[in-house]
């Protein structure tokens, strides 16, 4: 086919496949979504709608595991391969915020400022979609591919049109999507080694500022001294490169640069470890559990069993800190797991991981992937008024396994 016809037909499939999603069989998925974007007042406008409703779409996983694209593309043999290749590539779209570079013909050539990445853009409603954007102006969207071509893309569901005067606040919501979801920066690879690079550099720092890449502190002491090290990296940030700092009002000097969360701020102690994989990860009453691998007769008592239990059973900690514990006890490692899961010939060198795979498959499910994100030049330029730096930390959520 054509460009244009490809573009034709995607409209096509697009209004075939928005009327399957609406229909009976995924009102009990759908509903509750929209009624939980339309509040307590009920109220939710057409452009809300749309936009979650693409979303629903695209992005919903069904119970088992397949998309309404999947269930669509499953139910439909007449669809020649063009039309399957077109709609599955649709299962991953690209959300971002948009610099308009220029109009070439039919399309606007598109700068993603969270994954520095452009793109060729149509609309199948043709161009009449793009009047009255203009160069250097911003679009709020989400992108699917026109496959098979190579490097052609459709906006898909809401575009919100944004002028060049809005630079500072586009960018602020650019930033604040590139911290938010770091995914949707590492589409870029070059993005995934620059972040790489960016966590070799500060978990360096961080060893030579507190003497090592793990730290059991209470929660006061813990804030204490990360503000610290974080007005430390300021500093030192400032001071390679003073003549971006020259005549500017720098926020965060002076102020509090980090705030635990409730569930780590009243747990006794809050474990600190920056590994060179995982990034920088926050764990409560890890103290108790290093206290359990130091003393194995502790793992009879039901409040450090439960602990342990909670550090397995939370899909919001990954396999870190309890490989931790295990390297730094191996002489003990056996005897409380023994304990813990009333398993006698249980052995850590032999069963460990196996366990671990057992109990957080989501973890080994996916790749890993920096906890910095490194944003774009452009975006640096955008954000100049902002006082934002050019690294900004995807900081993952703390890990909070629930208190015993």
């Amino acid at each position: 086919m054509s460009l244009r016809r490809l573009i034709e037909r995607s409209a096509e499939l697009k209004g075939e496949l928005v009327a399957f999603a609406r229909s009976d069989r995924f009102d009990r998925w759908l509903t509750p979504v929209l009624l939980e974007a339309a509040g307590p007042e009920r109220r939710l406008d057409e452009g809300e709608a749309v936009r979650i409703i693409d979303h629903f779409i695209l992005r919903f996983r069904l119970p088992d595991g397949a998309t309404v694209v999947d269930r669509f593309v499953a139910g439909r043999r007449d669809l020649t391969e063009d039309d399957r290749e077109m709609l599955l590539g649709w299962r991953d779209p690209v959300e971002g915020v948009f610099e308009v570079r220029r109009k070439d013909g039919d399309a606007v050539v598109l700068l993603n400022l969270v994954d520095d990445l452009e793109y060729r853009t149509y609309s199948n409603v043709g161009p009449a979609a793009f009047r009255g954007v203009s160069k250097g102006g911003f679009l709020l969207t989400c992108l699917v591919p026109v496959l098979p071509v190579d490097g052609v893309w459709l906006v898909s569901g809401t575009m919100s049109s944004y002028p060049k005067s809005s630079a500072t606040e586009i960018a602020q919501a650019a930033l604040q999507l590139a911290v938010s979801h770091p995914e949707l920066v590492f589409r870029n690879p070059e993005k995934i080694e620059q972040g790489w690079e960016s966590v070799r550099e500060d978990r360096a720092a961080f060893v030579e500022f507190f003497g090592g890449d793990e730290l059991v502190l209470p929660p006061a002491e813990a804030e204490e001294r990360l503000n610290a090290y974080y007005r430390h990296r300021q500093e030192a940030a400032v001071a390679e490169q003073p003549e971006r700092a020259r005549g500017r009002r720098l926020p965060g000097l002076g102020l509090p640069a980090f705030e635990l969360p409730r569930g780590l701020a009243d747990s006794d102690t809050v474990g600190v470890i920056y590994d060179e994989v995982d990034g920088l990860n926050f764990y409560a009453d890890y103290g108790m559990l290093r206290d359990l691998f130091a003393d194995p007769a502790l793992a009879g008592r039901r409040h450090d069993q439960d602990a342990l239990r909670a550090y397995l059973r939370e899909e919001s900690i990954a396999p870190l800190p309890i490989r931790r514990l295990a390297a730094a006890h191996p002489e003990t490692v056996d005897a409380v797991f023994r304990k813990l899961l009333r398993k006698p010939g249980f052995s850590w060198s032999e069963h460990g991981e196996a366990l671990l795979r057992r109990r957080k498959p989501w973890y080994y499910a996916q790749e890993p992937r920096p906890g910095v994100s490194v944003v774009g030049e452009r975006l640096v330029e955008l954000a100049a008024g902002t006082g934002q730096q050019k690294f900004t930390r995807a900081r993952r959520v703390p890990s909070q396994p629930r208190r015993p």
